[in-house]
């Protein structure tokens, strides 16, 4: 707990002072006098790793929109059906028409690797937009009240931060009685929870030391508005780099649950981590079932990554020069 905990805590503290932009003339760095997110999108715009992730993450999003329209086939119906063979532990190979072959029901590979996309794209996506949005209220409450609202938030904080992410979604997870994307979503969100909220309390406590914060103070502008105009507004930036990281998160924790059998049961709606736990009984004689969706998993979780990473970099500013 104390090292995630003390990672967020730091990379809060780098952020706060990331909000501060360089004077003109301060010397040393070739941004002198431009605000932060132009120097930022300018070292973006250089980072291999950045362009990288982004065009990883560009196609992953370009397919999962036009999914229905690229899927040769509906990833429900059984067209292979009669290629099936339990007993010789025979699934339909790669043909005209299929060019990944069929999984282990006969229904068409390429198809459910398509249209999976969409499934993995709203789960990641929901899921962190939940988590964002919970985890800003607590943070903000923290970071603007102090005292025993802080220290109530950042006890339950501590608590869910003690607990590795995979194994409280897991729990989480199994708490509901019907399994469902829903439930996949919930748990997952609710993982992010104390990451977002942690990190926004730490950059807010960093920005309200700030000159123009407390100026604000000393001109005796009420608490509210120095909050929400003040200093709320220059520490979500921070929090919405970190939700790009955490999507990848997402994507991970979502397959998990989904491979471990606490997603949707009806698998006429395909999902990468889904397809890859009902492959399990294949490894061995049919490893392309679980290769195809797992790379698809690993791929799109390092282009969140590489994203995130390099975003994070860019609005450092000891990586200014």
């Amino acid at each position: 707990m104390a090292s995630r905990a003390t990672k967020i805590d730091e990379l809060a503290a780098t952020a706060g002072r990331s909000t501060v932009v360089d004077e003109p003339g301060a010397g040393g760095s070739g941004d002198e006098g431009q605000s932060l997110l132009k120097s930022a999108w300018r070292r973006l715009r250089r980072n291999p790793m950045f362009l990288v992730g982004a065009a990883i993450i560009g196609l992953f999003v370009l397919v999962a929109v036009l999914a229905p329209w690229l899927a040769p086939h509906d990833p429900a119906m059984r067209l292979l059906e009669d290629q099936v063979s339990n007993a010789k532990n025979q699934i339909p190979p790669s043909q005209p028409g299929h060019p990944l072959g069929g999984d282990q029901y006969g229904r068409d590979l390429l198809s459910r690797i398509l249209l999976g996309s969409q499934q993995t794209l709203l789960v990641a996506l929901l899921a962190t937009v939940i988590g964002l949005g919970i985890g800003t209220v607590l943070g903000t409450l923290a970071g603007a009240f102090g005292g025993w609202v802080d220290t109530v938030v950042m006890r339950i904080v501590d608590v869910m931060l003690s607990i590795p992410s995979l194994l409280l979604a897991v729990s989480i997870g199994a708490l509901f009685v019907t399994q469902s994307q829903f439930s996949v979503i919930l748990a997952v969100a609710i993982v992010q929870v104390p990451i977002f909220a942690r990190l926004l309390r730490g950059t807010m406590l960093s920005v309200r030391e700030s000159d123009h914060v407390l100026a604000a103070k000393a001109l005796g502008i009420k608490r509210g508005a120095i909050v929400f105009r003040h200093i709320l507004p220059n520490s979500l930036g921070p929090v919405i780099v970190q939700s790009t990281l955490v999507l990848a998160i997402a994507i991970l924790d979502a397959a998990a649950l989904s491979f471990l059998g606490l997603g949707a049961a009806d698998d006429s709606i395909p999902e990468w981590g889904q397809m890859l736990g009902n492959a399990q009984d294949y490894f061995d004689t049919q490893p392309h079932l679980a290769f195809w969706p797992a790379a698809c998993i690993v791929v799109v979780a390092l282009g969140f990554t590489l994203i995130g990473e390099s975003m994070r970099e860019a609005l450092d500013p000891r990586q200014r020069r």
